[in-house]
This record gives structure tokens, sequence and C-alpha cells, in this order.
């Protein structure tokens, strides 16, 4: 048998195999997939730094290097990409701890006194709790988002309720919600200003609400 030099080839000896060339579709969908996943990356960000309504579609396909026609083209329009966006922000749980200080602070896992400095405005916490607050905003002025958005805290008190017992007359339900409230506001609390709003105020917090003594 001779190779492809005219040389031969051992008896039994054959060529590795090549593997197989994706098809047409799938290269097309491959791009169509990185084209979505860049129009998502550069309106997370840029309606993070600069609002919802502050970051316009040209600006968001211009951050990701394409074309408005590739945002349409991809995107009903602003409230879909949008909802696209809320949808992958909202079903990843680590999407919306927005402050891991808090949860670290209350396992004694971090210092509990007051820090010295606010956030970096890069900070990742900072960008995600931006993003969600203009999430709130939006969905308070828009009603498909804001149904999105409620069914988004319902799921999550649901989930946290599954694992808390009846405390003090507060059904689960009732401490799941007031926990989340907590999440949420003394975490922007404290991005906003670390110095005054200390990381320990979380675990005090935490104990009163459930009854527990604190120190």
């Amino acid at each position: 048998m001779s190779d492809a030099h005219g040389g031969h080839r051992p008896e039994g000896d054959t060529a590795e195999p090549r593997p197989p060339r994706p098809s047409d579709g799938a290269r097309r969908r491959d791009r169509r997939d990185e084209t979505r996943a860049a129009l998502l990356a550069a309106a997370e960000r840029l309606w993070a730094e600069r609002g919802i309504h502050g970051a316009s579609l040209d600006d968001i396909a211009a951050a990701a290097g394409l074309t408005k026609g590739a945002v349409y083209s991809n995107f009903a329009g602003k409230t879909d990409l949008l909802l696209t966006l809320m949808e992958r922000f909202t079903s990843d749980p680590a999407h919306t701890d927005v402050c891991d200080e808090l949860h670290a602070a209350e396992k004694d896992s971090a210092p509990t006194g007051r820090s010295s400095a606010r956030h970096a405005p890069d900070d990742r916490p900072r960008q995600l709790a931006l993003l969600l607050v203009e999430f709130w905003l939006y969905g308070m002025r828009d009603y498909a988002a804001g149904w999105r958005i409620a069914d988004w805290y319902a799921e999550r008190r649901a989930r946290l309720a599954s694992q808390l017992d009846p405390a003090h007359a507060l059904t689960p339900d009732d401490r799941a919600t007031l926990t989340m409230a907590l999440d949420f506001g003394l975490a922007f609390q404290h991005l906003l200003d670390p110095t005054r709003v200390p990381t320990n105020l979380y675990k005090t917090g935490k104990a009163l609400m459930q009854g527990r003594p604190h120190h």
C-alpha cells in the first residue's frame, strides 16, 4: 500500500480518521450564539454603567464590535434584549449575590469592622447591584418586565422559605421576605457607603430577625 508520497505504508497501517467537519448549520448556530453572547455581555456592562435608558442599541452593538443590524437579527428590540438578559441574570443564583462580603461576615470568615473606602467603580458586586436596580426600575415602568421580576422574587422567596422554620409568629414565607429585604437593602447601602454601613450589621440584623442573641 502506497502513501501520498509514493512510499509504502506497513500492512495494516491505516490513515488516522479525520474528525468530522461541522456542518454549515452548526457553524451558523455557533456564530449566532457568539453574537448573542457578545451583545448580552455588552448590554450588561453598559446598562450597569449608564442605566437602561442611558445606553442605546447602537451603543450596545458598538461595544460588542457589531452593527445595530446584528441586534435586530437576534432580538426583537430593546425590551426583548432586556428580558433575555434578565432571564440569564436571574436564572443563575451567583449573578444575584450582590454582596458576598455580608454573607462572609455572617459566617465570621471576613473582618467585621468598618470598611475604610467605597468600592471601586468596576467592582463586580457593585456592577451587579447597579444592574439589579436597573431591572427593578425598568420593571416598575414596564408591565412585561415587571411581572418577570416579580416572578423571580417570588421564586427566590419560595426557595428560601423551604429552608426556614416558623419563628416568633412569622411564617417561613414572611421570614424569607424579611431576609431578602435585609439582603438587598443592606447590600445596596453597604456598596454605596461601606464606611458607615459595615458588614457586621448583616449578622446583627439576621440575629434580631431570627430572635437569636447577638454580640
